[in-house]
């Protein structure tokens, strides 16, 4: 997973209020589209996983969405007759989520936050073709502007599928 670093001017997005606070009173403000996903993430197909941002407070959390189609690549292989998504790829779309977070941060400039450890993960349930994943990432920290740790959540109809703490490093 990486994720490009951008002043947060750049990305096209829908301003929506929710009528009620979330983190410490703050408002989520702001809903995404794949384009403006797009602009703030390197990944496209078949690795852009993240079909629509939700809910999002810059530099705290983002809610992200992943609907799970038969048409998907991996689910050729795995497994013929009982397909069902690899956990590496709900890990890398909960990572893409914690992009979002990561890209937008202040006084960081552009350059690209990548994959520098993994914890803690644990898978509940299979994920199969017609889930919509529901992705929460929370900021924990960033240490020198240029380390990152973020837990996140994969919940399939309000199950626990996946969680885990995920840590990225800045390259520039």
């Amino acid at each position: 997973m990486s994720t490009s670093a951008t002043d947060g001017n750049s990305a096209t997005t829908t301003a929506t209020q929710s009528p009620e606070p979330t983190t410490a009173g703050a408002t989520p403000a702001t809903v995404m589209g794949i384009e403006a996903i797009h602009e703030l993430l390197p990944h496209r197909y078949p690795f852009a996983l993240v079909d629509r941002i939700i809910e999002y407070v810059p530099g705290d959390r983002a809610v992200g969405l992943k609907n799970v189609t038969f048409n998907e690549p991996h689910f050729q292989g795995h497994f013929p007759g009982r397909p069902v998504m690899p956990g590496v790829l709900i890990v890398e779309a909960m990572a893409q989520v914690g992009g979002i977070i990561l890209s937008q941060l202040p006084d960081i400039p552009r350059g690209l936050w990548m994959f520098a450890g993994i914890d803690g993960v644990k898978f509940r349930r299979p994920v199969v073709p017609g889930d919509q994943l529901v992705m929460t990432a929370k900021l924990l920290s960033v240490k020198r502007k240029r380390f990152a740790k973020i837990e996140a959540t994969a919940t399939v109809d309000g199950e626990l599928a996946v969680e885990g703490s995920f840590m990225f490093g800045f390259v520039d």
